[in-house]
């Protein structure tokens, strides 16, 4: 999915059980694109991005399992099957693996996560525009504030490596594996 988040090409929301799927398989898609992500950078050893990418799947993760449980009795994979496609790309959330190369920091890593964050955001957002229904509303609205949270906190998280990062790049004698 573009920056601008084409909402055109998102799901149409038309019930609370489409919003929790929906939501769902937007967390569904980081947790699968950030496991990728560390499968990468496992393969061109740096475990310490794979670290990284880790664990934004498992906090990718922990948000899925929370919209499943406010969703109720709401089956939302199976509902997520039927209506949670884009029509075109994929949903925001999902990392770009075009972004992501072998000597990525840990600054870069966050800053595509980031990136996933706002257009997440930016569709809650939409959404919530575009609700009448107050109790649907109400939904979105969460949904919103918890990718408003999840901006800052990697808008935070950034702020820590880039110094941490830049350090380590500017190393005469960057240390080498031993194993």
């Amino acid at each position: 999915m573009t920056d601008q988040t084409d909402q055109q090409e998102a799901p149409k929301i038309a019930s609370p059980a489409d919003l929790f799927a929906v939501a769902y398989q937007i967390e569904v898609d980081a947790v699968e694109r950030y496991q990728i992500l560390a499968g990468q950078m496992d393969s061109h050893n740096n475990p310490e991005l794979a670290a990284v990418f880790r664990d934004l799947a498992r906090a990718e993760g922990i948000h899925a399992a929370e919209i499943r449980r406010l969703a109720g009795g709401i089956d939302v994979e199976a509902r997520a099957r039927q209506v949670a496609k884009w029509n075109k790309g994929d949903s925001p959330e999902s990392a770009d693996l075009g972004g992501a190369h072998y000597l990525m920091t840990r600054a870069e890593a966050l800053q595509m996560a980031l990136a996933g964050e706002e257009r997440a955001l930016a569709y809650f957002t939409h959404v919530f525009a575009s609700l009448a229904d107050e109790k649907m509303k109400a939904i979105a609205k969460t949904f919103i504030e918890e990718e408003s949270e999840h901006v800052e906190l990697c808008h935070r998280l950034i702020r820590k490596y880039q110094d941490a990062d830049a350090k380590a790049a500017a190393d005469p004698d960057p240390a080498i594996s031993q194993g």
